[in-house]
């Protein structure tokens, strides 16, 4: 039985963020959360961010567009935010203009309506620059959402940021049950249960870390077979274009396992997705960075039911340290293989780590993140119209 929420007075949310069809993190979680939030009742208007003015506009539900570099642009969207009720700014450093995405402070400064940010990384090391761009949105914001304690922690901790001002709303996610699919244990062959990374490819997934796993186990006689599904990110293709994908699958060939390991690029909605999630052993998050305090491909698996091996990334250790998955240490070969092993070879522990995810999956349901967000949004309006003139 899904869960009943709180769901708040109807209301009209701006949204600046990128947007489909631009592929990345940001846009499918702005997409979620704005289906989400009309699902309640709420109407939603997308400012959606562009690096060229010639780039289509999806008509549902963008009202326009901030085309970086554009001073003219800049206005346009801070006016078009502004006829709302609250405006929600989805933050990541690289997806606006200006040094270090500087230009998002001058839409906020033009915004009339109270604003959220919603802060999708939180450097720990940032430069003077990234500090100042974070400690001044928290200043024109009437609140910060972060999505996890420890980007809480880290932004109340090492930067010049009023406590009260920050909220933790967990990153949202279909989860499995909300598209009626058994989430039963089952891989597709007991003998070579699947393991599965998934996500954008670029140089600091760490897939190729898996693949010298899986031939090490094979070399050993225990056989798994590994997945890799996902499109190469964008920007990586543009620069790179497919080398590290070929470079992985020339891997996987040299190391004798190119029958063990098969590639996806298949894009999936956000349902197909869950359900094909669902259908993996294990799901494995090799990332190379030690930073990352969000990660939807993670919190996308916990909904999925789904036990996850992953290096310890300050996100993988908050939402896996509950028992839902098995923690490596970065450049931890040894350890990798470990625990690939362990997974695939103990069905205890994989039934219990899968029960764990299923339990932890509710939390990061849209509905409730949705409701959240609008409830966050009538306490901005409720503050703003607080304040005397």
């Amino acid at each position: 039985m899904r869960p009943n929420v709180d769901v708040a007075a109807p209301q009209t949310i701006s949204m600046l963020s990128t947007y489909p069809p631009t592929a990345c993190g940001l846009a499918t979680f702005s997409s979620a959360l704005a289906r989400a939030l009309e699902a309640q009742g709420h109407r939603t208007r997308i400012v959606r961010v562009t690096e060229h003015a010639t780039e289509p506009v999806a008509v549902n539900r963008v009202a326009g567009t901030l085309v970086n570099g554009s001073g003219a642009s800049v206005r346009r969207a801070a006016a078009m935010l502004s006829d709302a009720d609250t405006a929600i700014v989805q933050h990541e450093y690289g997806i606006f203009g200006g040094r270090d995405g500087e230009e998002v402070l001058d839409v906020i400064r033009g915004v009339t309506v109270p604003v959220i940010t919603v802060l999708h990384t939180v450097p720990l090391e940032p430069t003077p620059n990234q500090r100042r761009i974070l400690e001044e949105i928290s200043r024109w914001s009437s609140r910060v959402v972060v999505l996890t304690r420890c980007a809480r922690d880290r932004l109340v901790g090492r930067y010049s940021v009023d406590d009260d001002a920050v909220e933790t709303i967990p990153h949202g996610a279909i989860v499995v049950d909300d598209v009626d699919h058994d989430t039963s244990m089952g891989a597709r062959d007991d003998t070579r249960p699947e393991l599965l990374s998934w996500g954008l490819l670029g140089p600091n997934k760490g897939i190729e870390h898996v693949i010298d796993a899986v031939a090490a186990l094979h070399a050993q006689g225990h056989s798994v077979r590994y997945t890799i599904a996902g499109m190469t990110h964008p920007k990586v293709v543009q620069v790179h274009g497919e080398a590290y994908r070929h470079g992985l699958v020339e891997r996987a060939r040299a190391r004798g396992i190119g029958h063990l390991v098969s590639f996806d690029p298949t894009y999936r909605g956000p349902d197909d997705l869950a359900r094909y999630l669902a259908t993996s052993s294990v799901i494995v998050l090799p990332y190379a960075s030690a930073d990352q305090v969000v990660s939807g491909v993670l919190v996308d698996s916990i909904a999925a039911a789904r036990p996850v091996i992953s290096t310890a990334f300050p996100h993988a250790v908050e939402l896996l340290s509950s028992g839902a998955g098995l923690l490596v240490r970065h450049d931890d070969s040894d350890g990798l293989e470990q625990a690939i092993r362990a997974a695939t070879s103990d069905r205890r522990l994989l039934d219990t780590m899968a029960d764990t995810a299923r339990g932890l999956a509710d939390q990061h349901r849209w509905s409730r993140v949705a409701a959240r967000y609008a409830d966050l949004s009538s306490r901005a309006r409720a503050g703003r119209q607080a304040i005397p003139a």
